[in-house]
């Protein structure tokens, strides 16, 4: 397509002119990584009340989805103000539309138009997440078909468009349904990854994390001192297995995870998060875990839902709250009243004292020190 090849570069041209920041290793920083799914923005106060701990902790995780059809401005700029005043941390998964039985796939054009609508937005921290479609190794999930070649391309393309917007962007893939089979409708995980690979040997420096769903599987009830490719650690498989690809450090985002309830109790459930926050997801390559789902509703999601019928956090979302711990994330960097003359050139980052004195350790406040200091002066974090 011609015509679309020429709409990308005119594109590409007319942004990279621009001063943009870049994204920071958020490894390095102290975090917060309990999180949750959600699925509307109004649901961020209740989230945050989980996340955070009731306020005892700060800048926890939530992963929300937005639609193609829903890029309305004064409700996301609403969202990422709240996600601010709250101490949230926004992983927005972008999405295309429900059509019939499966989701319509994805093409440039909704690349461009979601970097353009995000591109605008005021984030509360530095890095801006963005997670690209979801478990696209299904057929349901991405037009009907399994194209994994496809998707490189797709994502290989995000990566630059969001990139040309601002670096600013931290890009994610979609996860990937590690409990999916090789038969007609599916593609395994690994054999996904490698014909991505095969199709684009860069495909890897086109993200800046990896993105994993680690559900208990089978049945989403096994217990969580079980390991495999398809059980709450398989975020570690992955890793291994995308080593043989890349050297590229990838940090780990697990945007979806949870037991169900039609086979456990709530208390089971409970035990089950503290095992897995206490000795798996307690890894220093995780940054996030995100469970799904909050408040699931009616549907065939209820049975994860962590809140009960009268909106009441169940036992198992107060065993998960109990993680929170106070987060420092880096802050959007002070904007200038010209762009500097050259577009590689970096400003320094805002630094606010009570940011500094208002919620720190002494821990804490060194690691938030060296933070800053990392970034002003373009050192890497030590592997």
């Amino acid at each position: 397509m011609p015509i679309l090849a020429f709409l990308i570069s005119l594109f590409l041209f007319l942004n990279i002119s621009g001063w943009t920041n870049a994204t920071y290793d958020p490894t390095i920083v102290p975090n917060n990584k309990v999180g949750i799914h959600i699925l509307f923005p109004e649901e961020i106060e209740n989230a945050a009340k989980l996340v955070n701990n009731d306020y005892k902790g700060s800048w926890g995780y939530v992963t929300i989805p937005i639609q193609s059809t829903d890029r309305d401005r004064v409700k996301w700029q609403k969202f990422l103000d709240k996600c601010k005043d709250l101490k949230i941390i926004p992983l927005i998964r972008v999405a295309t539309v429900p059509e019939g039985t499966s989701w319509v796939e994805p093409n440039d054009y909704d690349l461009i138009d979601f970097a353009n609508f995000l591109g605008d937005l005021k984030w509360p921290i530095a890095n801006r997440y963005v997670i690209f479609f979801n478990e696209v190794n299904r057929s349901d999930e991405y037009g009907g078909l399994v194209k994994p070649e496809v998707y490189a391309d797709i994502l290989a393309n995000a990566y630059d468009i969001f990139k040309n917007v601002s670096t600013d962007f931290f890009i994610l893939p979609a996860g990937l349904d590690n409990a999916a089979p090789n038969a007609k409708g599916y593609i395994h995980h690994r054999k996904y990854i490698e014909r991505m690979f095969l199709h684009r040997p860069d495909i890897f420096d086109h993200m800046d994390g990896w993105t994993s769903h680690a559900y208990p599987n089978p049945d989403f009830s096994v217990r969580p001192d079980q390991s495999g490719n398809n059980k709450i650690d398989g975020f570690k498989y992955d890793l291994r297995y995308i080593r043989q690809f890349t050297t590229k450090k990838l940090p780990v985002f697990i945007t979806e995870a949870g037991w169900s309830t039609k086979y456990l109790s709530d208390i089971q459930i409970s035990y089950y998060y503290k095992y897995a926050f206490e000795k798996v997801w307690n890894d220093d390559e995780v940054i996030a875990v995100t469970p799904f789902l909050l408040n699931a509703r009616e549907g065939p999601f209820s049975v994860f839902s962590l809140t009960d019928d009268n909106g009441q956090l169940k036992e198992q979302a107060l065993s998960l709250s109990s993680f929170a711990s106070v987060g420092a994330p880096v802050f959007p960097e002070i904007e200038l009243v010209a762009p500097p003359s050259q577009a590689t050139q970096t400003a320094l980052p805002r630094v606010e004292m009570e940011d500094l004195t208002s919620e720190y350790t002494a821990p804490q406040l060194i690691g938030r020190l060296f933070q800053i200091f990392t970034t002003l002066f373009g050192i890497k974090g030590i592997e």
